[in-house]
């Protein structure tokens, strides 16, 4: 398993919690859009990209090398970035208030810029 002593501090923690419980919240959102909105192919696409943050975070935790871990991290960041997407077409096509949608996409951007800084670090550090 790859080793990183930074990895193992405050920062791997915080993108693992984070995407943990914006994950929580996607699934808690897919729920009211099936039940209450009856909104069901817009609202799969939002569970499958949102809630695969966290699992690519969790598999970038036990990655073999660097560059897994750099890879893991690329693909929770495509992923999240795609969660934004389905948020603004939801939002656009009035599926989310504006107030829904705010509160995720705050969860959702500060994701993706720990995410981005987490890249950044880990490809200086390869590259040294």
């Amino acid at each position: 398993m790859f080793n990183d002593k930074w990895l193992m501090g405050v920062k791997e923690n915080v993108i693992k919690n984070k995407s943990f419980l914006f994950a929580v919240r996607v699934v808690k959102l897919y729920q009211y859009l099936c039940e209450q909105k009856k909104e069901f192919v817009l609202a799969k696409q939002l569970l499958r990209s949102g809630t695969s943050v966290g699992a690519m975070v969790r598999e970038a935790e036990h990655a073999e090398t660097k560059n897994d871990f750099k890879h893991k991290m690329g693909i929770a960041q495509k992923e999240i970035n795609e969660t934004i997407y389905w948020l603004e077409l939801l939002k656009e096509t009035d599926y989310l208030t504006t107030e829904q949608f705010e509160s995720m996409n705050s969860d959702a951007t500060e994701i993706i810029k720990l995410i981005t800084a987490i890249l950044k670090s880990t490809k200086a550090n390869i590259s040294n």
